[in-house]
């Protein structure tokens, strides 16, 4: 049987580089560098002319190759970028032609391709001291029905099979990295509100907007009570979208139906801290994610804009006035305060009181105080106008005047008759 060399790298197919996240280092170059490098017994060929041998290998792999005498048998786990959420066997293929896994195993959670070196699409090319086969993984997320975002990335794994007299080894393990979104994050209100991205801790600010997939975003929303009476801070509701504007397309809610984080809901474990830090605070986690249209590998995100609203402290909350998170322990929606049925109109989306002059959400409620606002200050302005009061007042002593006038002649001439 002949030996074997395998080279695995991910693919980044925006900027054509190959990249080794599974050691200390990290590979720029092209896949050259690993078919110039130095082919020894059991070694693995990274990092340009530097080999790893058996030794240094992870035993938390999420892609391995078997090359037999005539088949390769590729084997990649669910939980495919270490983060916990496990892919779709069906988003997976293998080689150009598009070759679909050929087993699952349930119970370790992998998905198993076992072909033949020469099929789907497999390339072979004669080196000056080995033989080597490649073919490509590819990994291609498709976002589940009625669904606008994905969780996860594209990623191309090239695959090759060395051949230079030698024995078997597995590949060093892949760690994807993507910058995420870098977010604008505004509210619309007339008090002063704020909203801002946080360390994990609370502690501070973030500084920075990177973040990988899998991670968790803190956003803290906070409003200044100052010269106010005492207010409790809600978020009604909270939506991202690639291009700035209310209007803007896609639209993905993460809050909606004016207080419930609808995001907790999907494959996240988004949901509101609990308990409050203050009345004046609402904290909030929500995992990263990208839009499934946006054409490119990073994750990219215009706008993440709030409506916020504001209730007296003492307050009972109410289904208009709540933050709301789904417990997937528990299957259930859970307040941050009050009972719990103020969160069951979560569930049917239909959150307003019966009284129908509430209006539908904060932005709504600012512009018909507006136009009241107008409209009360159009009647209190005709009732004060100095010209058409003045005018009223003489036209009436005018006529008073005139009726007291006749009412002398009258009486002066019947007594004059008398006589």
């Amino acid at each position: 049987m002949l030996g074997t060399c395998i080279c695995i790298f991910l693919f980044n197919s925006q900027d054509g580089a190959c990249r080794d996240f599974g050691g200390s280092f990290l590979l720029w170059g092209s896949l050259d560098s690993c078919r110039n490098g130095l082919f020894g017994l059991l070694e693995l060929c990274c990092k340009g002319t530097h080999c790893l041998g058996t030794r240094g290998l992870s035993a938390l792999t999420p892609v391995t190759a078997k090359c037999g005498e005539a088949q390769v048998v590729v084997t990649v786990k669910r939980d495919f970028f270490g983060t916990g959420r496990l892919i779709q066997a069906s988003d997976l293929m293998l080689g150009s032609p598009g070759c679909q896994p050929t087993s699952l195993d349930a119970a370790e959670e992998v998905v198993i391709f076992d072909v033949g070196l020469h099929e789907c699409g497999s390339a072979l090319q004669m080196m000056p001291d080995s033989l080597v086969y490649s073919i490509t993984l590819y990994y291609r997320p498709t976002p589940a029905p009625n669904a606008i975002i994905l969780r996860t990335s594209p990623a191309e794994v090239p695959i090759e099979c060395h051949y230079p007299r030698r024995n078997n080894v597995s590949s060093k393990a892949i760690r994807p990295t993507w910058v995420p979104f870098s977010s604008t994050l505004s509210a619309e209100e007339k008090l002063s509100f704020s909203l801002r991205l946080m360390t994990d801790d609370w502690s501070a600010e973030r500084t920075t907007n990177g973040y990988q997939l899998g991670d968790a975003m803190y956003i803290q929303a906070a409003v200044d009570t100052n010269n106010h009476m005492p207010l409790r801070l809600f978020v009604d509701r909270c939506v991202a979208t690639l291009s700035p504007g209310r209007q803007s397309t896609p639209l993905y809610p993460i809050i909606d139906y004016k207080g419930c984080l609808v995001d907790g809901k999907s494959d996240s474990n988004s949901t509101f801290v609990s308990p409050r830090p203050k009345d004046d605070v609402l904290q909030f986690t929500v995992d990263t994610f990208r839009f499934a249209e946006d054409p490119g590998d990073l994750v990219r995100l215009a706008a993440a804009t709030s409506f916020v609203s504001v209730s007296a402290a003492g307050q009972t909350p109410d289904p208009e006035n709540k933050a709301c998170s789904f417990s997937k322990a528990t299957n259930r929606w859970t307040p941050v305060e009050g009972t719990q049925d103020i969160c069951a109109c979560c569930e049917t989306g239909n959150c307003d009181l019966p009284d129908q002059s509430r209006s539908v959400n904060t932005w709504d409620r600012w512009l018909t105080g507006r136009r009241l606002g107008r409209d009360a200050a159009a009647k209190q302005g005709f009732l004060q106008a100095p010209g058409t009061l003045v005018g009223l007042i003489l036209i009436a002593i005018a006529v008073i005047l005139a009726l007291i006038t006749l009412g002398i002649l009258y009486y002066r001439k019947r007594r004059s008759g008398s006589y």
